[in-house]
């Protein structure tokens, strides 16, 4: 079970993500037929498998994960850092606060929300691609999954 995870977060992130996220020491939930759904560590949850595509969404523990993993831009959508407080608290992220982000990132990819200094501040889902991002200055750019300040209140 381990390495499926391991593969399809290589895959979904990048080379070297399946390692990065998930120790030797990872808890699994699984569904009534036997499938991963949730995987924890240390008690804390890490990632999601969506059922109807097989991919991650990732607690705000596992972005911290990937964040320290890969260097930036790589899964990042980088925001102005006026704004950062209001992401930071769990609001999405609209496009014109956006100031960079990973060039490959293709709309429903789950990315990773900093700040102009690389402090992550979110996770999420982006609702635009990368080049989609740098040119609209209206409508929402990234659906806030979790924050971190909503990991510290709980």
């Amino acid at each position: 079970m381990l390495r499926r995870v391991r593969i399809i977060a290589d895959y979904q992130f990048g080379r070297g993500a399946g390692k990065a996220l998930f120790s030797d020491n990872c808890k699994f939930i699984l569904s009534s037929t036997g499938k991963v759904r949730q995987i924890f560590e240390d008690r804390k949850r890490l990632a999601s498998l969506r059922a109807e595509c097989g991919l991650f969404t990732l607690s705000i523990y596992g972005a911290r994960k990937l964040h320290s993993y890969f260097s930036s831009p790589h899964l990042r959508v980088i925001i102005n850092s006026e704004v950062a407080p209001f992401i930071a608290e769990g609001k999405n992220v609209f496009s014109k606060h956006v100031v960079g982000c990973d060039k490959e990132i293709r709309a429903l990819d789950e990315v990773l929300v900093v700040d102009e200094e690389d402090n992550l501040l979110a996770t999420g889902r982006a609702i635009l691609s990368s080049s989609e991002m740098g040119v609209f200055k209206r409508g929402m750019a990234v659906d806030v999954r979790e924050s971190i300040k909503k990991e510290v209140d709980g």
